[in-house]
């Protein structure tokens, strides 16, 4: 296999996990966070921070790797046309994934302390969840619009 065969189905896992594990993420979030037990919150909540962790780390890291040097083996600039709106989404993405871990590690705790105490959740988990669930929003459109920039590759 040559390299650019490598890095290119090293760059579709890497979309594929960050697609995948964001809309995995979201959803067994929001199924448990319906709930309002403490204790699953508390579980899926640990869950969803160690996949961010493992999965969703490790292609936020790959992905630009990859991307330049596909483009640099195919002669694309960097910063202009298709892939320099992907690299926008990217940044836009990022600013909403921040946040969004920093907000998971948060929800987490606020379960594990409702559990530990005998205690409903606090509203400051509910305030959080739903920023959490706003900043899902313009990071999966952006992942989206990333994805078919990658298939259409139109000129811009």
């Amino acid at each position: 296999m040559d390299l650019y065969t490598l890095l290119k189905v090293a760059h579709v896992i890497g979309a594929t996990v960050l697609l995948g594990t964001g809309a995995g993420i979201a959803f067994f979030m929001l199924v448990t966070h319906r709930t309002r037990d403490p204790a699953l919150i508390a579980h899926t909540a640990r869950t969803v921070v160690l996949a961010d962790t493992v999965f969703t780390a490790s292609a936020v890291i790959l992905q630009p790797l990859t991307g330049a040097g596909l483009a640099h083996l195919a002669g694309y600039p960097l910063l202009s046309g298709w892939i320099g709106l992907s690299l926008a989404l990217y940044v836009v993405t990022g600013l909403c994934w921040l946040p969004v871990v920093w907000i998971q590690i948060r929800l987490r705790d606020l379960a594990i302390k409702a559990v530990a105490t005998g205690t409903p959740l606090p509203e400051l988990y509910f305030h959080l969840f739903r920023l959490w669930f706003v900043l899902g929003f313009p990071a999966f459109a952006a992942v989206t619009g990333i994805v078919w920039l990658m298939v259409a590759k139109p000129s811009l």
